[in-house]
């Protein structure tokens, strides 16, 4: 008797419950879109992102304290093109082929930042959100930034970024320590 894989499948689906059924039926996340903070960063977003991410691939925590997921294929949005991932503390976003910061920054409307993040970054633009897309604007702000440096090894990180207003106090005041 044969089986058609269609069926196998299905019955897998009944025979794992009603979870596994959903999970097979929900569409990836646009895992681009998220890092150009569409929609913008928020805690149960990020959440989701992260749990489809373990679906895809096992975390690289090798890298710059973050968690870099390799996903099965590559993805692209106006030229630029990934195949990682990447969640550290309150930021998610992709790493995209080659150090193009400053063109992502043309192409997105991003302006240079003033840090460099204790030289992590050699180069680096920001554009914060409007107020009216600030989701969590009581507890921080949320941009979307584009980075590269010698510790992304020939790729930049475009992500969508949380920063608590006491972080962004405490960079503020080591910048201005820093110009001393």
């Amino acid at each position: 008797m044969l089986i058609r894989c269609s069926a196998l499948a299905a019955l897998a689906l009944f025979v794992a419950g009603p979870a596994a059924a959903e999970d097979a039926a929900q569409p990836l996340p646009d895992f681009f879109a998220a890092a150009l903070c569409q929609p913008p960063y928020s805690f149960d977003g990020a959440t989701k992102l992260y749990n489809a991410a373990e679906k895809l691939a096992k975390p690289d925590m090798s890298r710059f304290g973050a968690a870099v997921y390799h996903l099965p294929t590559a993805i692209s949005r106006d030229g630029f093109t990934t195949q990682d991932i990447l969640f550290a503390s309150s930021t998610f976003g992709v790493l995209i082929d080659g150090e193009v910061a400053a063109k992502f920054a043309e192409l997105y409307h991003l302006t240079p930042e003033k840090s460099h993040l204790f030289g992590a970054s050699t180069t680096g633009f920001t554009r914060q959100l409007p107020d009216a897309e600030q989701p969590m604007k009581d507890m921080g702000l949320v941009s979307i930034v584009a980075r590269q440096g010698p510790g992304l090894k020939g790729k930049t990180m475009v992500a969508c970024e949380f920063v608590s207003h006491e972080d962004r106090a405490g960079l503020d005041m080591l910048e201005k320590a820093s110009e001393r």
